[in-house]
């Protein structure tokens, strides 16, 4: 599976074509308790709206949801910089600078990245909060609860329950969609990302933060979610008003009713035309 520069042989084959196209390129991250395969239907819109697409991996990554759950140790033990450091080195293969698209802790590698000068453009879905980013819900505390409750956990891959996920991720959509969320899209995590992301603005060395400043960042969109509970509206608004202090563009647009899925559920299409929309406007 995996090649040299630790790239697989599915993101390799993705980046030679972007590469032989000579098209725009979107990368997409994805977030916790996620694979790459959270992003299919988004690869099919974008190649069809006239982009080339890559799909990374975390550190880690099996290819398939049940080799995840057979051996979940692969991917315990990853922190946010070596995921973005990974995802980086993926995204220096491409002749072109992408625009890079992530939801929840993808969309926060997103945001580190475009901060680094990888991205043309980003767009942040739900995006995990970096130092800086101050709102603390109840909700949030609930739906990380399952790694933050044990301080072991930041050595672990942590796994969900269908009542976990539906809080945390699938609040927004019938009791039977959610299911099939939870059992089609649902791995078990690395606690470390959390911890970190969580201690942030306790820890002036955190690894979740972000240079907001970065004068050639590109432009940004963020996508908040109204009924989010892991990443409510306070945090991504918070972003928005930190990132809104770079010279580049910032924009955010907030999806009524949807919740922390929206990028995987029944509605991903709606979210996928708004980035798409803000890509056609901002991206030449």
């Amino acid at each position: 599976m995996t090649l040299t520069s630790n790239i697989t042989s599915r993101e390799a084959t993705e980046i030679e074509a972007a590469n032989a196209s000579g098209k725009p390129t979107v990368v997409f991250i994805h977030g916790l308790w996620l694979l790459a395969s959270s992003w299919n239907n988004w690869v099919d819109y974008f190649d069809k709206a006239g982009f080339a697409t890559v799909a990374l991996d975390w550190p880690g990554d099996p290819e398939t949801v049940a080799q995840a759950h057979a051996n979940p140790n692969t991917m315990a033990k990853k922190s946010i910089t070596e995921v973005a450091d990974r995802c980086q080195s993926v995204i220096e293969k491409l002749n072109v600078k992408p625009i890079i698209v992530g939801h929840s802790f993808g969309g926060l590698m997103a945001q580190i990245l475009a901060a680094r000068g990888h991205a043309k453009a980003a767009v942040a879905i739900s995006p995990a909060p970096f130092r800086g980013v101050l709102p603390l819900p109840f909700s949030v505390l609930k739906a990380t609860w399952p790694v933050l409750s044990n301080p072991a956990n930041r050595g672990r891959a942590i796994a969900l329950t269908y009542q976990q996920f539906k809080y945390g991720f699938a609040n927004a959509v019938p009791e039977g969609e959610a299911k099939s969320l939870h059992s089609t899209f649902h791995v078990p995590a690395p606690g470390l990302p959390i911890f970190q992301a969580a201690t942030a603005n306790l820890n002036p060395w955190t690894q979740a933060k972000v240079d907001t400043r970065f004068a050639d960042r590109g432009s940004l969109l963020i996508i908040a979610a109204e009924k989010d509970h892991t990443v409510p509206l306070s945090i991504s608004r918070a972003s928005f008003r930190l990132q809104s202090k770079n010279k580049s563009p910032t924009e955010i647009v907030e999806m009524q009713g949807r919740g922390h899925s929206l990028v995987f559920d029944s509605g991903w299409e709606e979210v996928a035309q708004t980035a798409l929309d803000f890509m056609s406007r901002k991206v030449s």
